[in-house]
């Protein structure tokens, strides 16, 4: 049997977070493989450097805790591509790493806002299209730490592993209507977001790749590859899935360096 290369020919995809680090290094990939892609992010003048270095059709700006703006860009997106088969959900913020009792509520709220309201505004816009379509793939961004628990990381875990919890219930609810609902949970990713965590203190890369099987951090484009699968055609059959894309973070269970323990 031959079995046909994984493409993205003719797929039309909505990328958010489009401008920079997953969202735009998957929108590159897309692209290549031959999708037709709207980005949308905060900065107009970062969509814009993104659209030129990245290949997609056309950019849009967003704020996805507004729901009117939310209803606004994936309308914004059906009419520039005549559809929509895929959505990319990468908009999102780093937790303010602090010590439970010091957070800010209106600091964890913020990151709540953006990382979870932010993802159900966006699928439930782009989820009533599909619906009325009879297809389509989303693919959201939950993370290993909505997984296992990391100290100091109350909002940013607890926001990520309502992505997940979300994304099954999404794809228990419209699977038997054509739309698939999946996630993807990467460990610690090089983009940008990350470096300023690094920068800042809050994270230690040697400790990170010590602890990582795969001994480094993950490329944006890594987590591309994952996202071309789930909305592609080869990921048919496959929907309310959290797939890592974390090196074997969350397969070691040891202490210390895996090489060592």
């Amino acid at each position: 049997m031959t079995v046909p290369p994984l493409d993205l020919a003719g797929k039309r995809i909505l990328v958010t977070g489009g401008a920079s680090g997953i969202g735009d290094a998957s929108t590159a990939l897309f692209t290549g493989l031959g999708a037709r892609v709207v980005i949308a992010d905060l900065d107009a003048a970062t969509l814009a450097a993104a659209q030129a270095r990245n290949g997609a059709l056309a950019h849009t700006v967003c704020d996805v805790v507004d729901e009117a703006q939310v209803d606004a860009m994936v309308g914004f997106a059906i009419e520039t591509l005549g559809g929509l088969d895929g959505v990319l959900n990468c908009a999102g913020v780093a937790d303010a790493v602090a010590a439970a009792t010091d957070q800010p509520i209106e600091t964890w709220q913020r990151i709540v806002d953006i990382n979870l309201r932010g993802t159900y505004l966006v699928c439930r816009a782009a989820g009533r299209h599909m619906l009325a379509a009879g297809a389509g793939s989303i693919v959201n961004l939950s993370s290993v730490n909505g997984t296992a628990g990391w100290p100091r990381r109350n909002a940013y875990g607890a926001t990520k592993a309502a992505v997940a919890a979300t994304t099954r219930s999404l794809a228990s609810e419209w699977g038997d209507r054509g739309v698939r609902v999946n996630a993807l949970a990467p460990a610690y990713i090089a983009t940008p977001m990350v470096a300023a965590l690094i920068d800042s203190g809050r994270v230690d890369s040697k400790r990170i790749n010590d602890r990582t099987p795969l001994k480094r951090f993950g490329t944006p484009t890594e987590v591309g590859h994952a996202a071309a699968f789930l909305l592609s055609d080869w990921a048919a059959y496959i929907t309310g899935v959290v797939l890592p894309v974390d090196g074997g973070w969350l397969a070691y269970g040891g202490a210390g360096d895996p090489a060592t323990f």
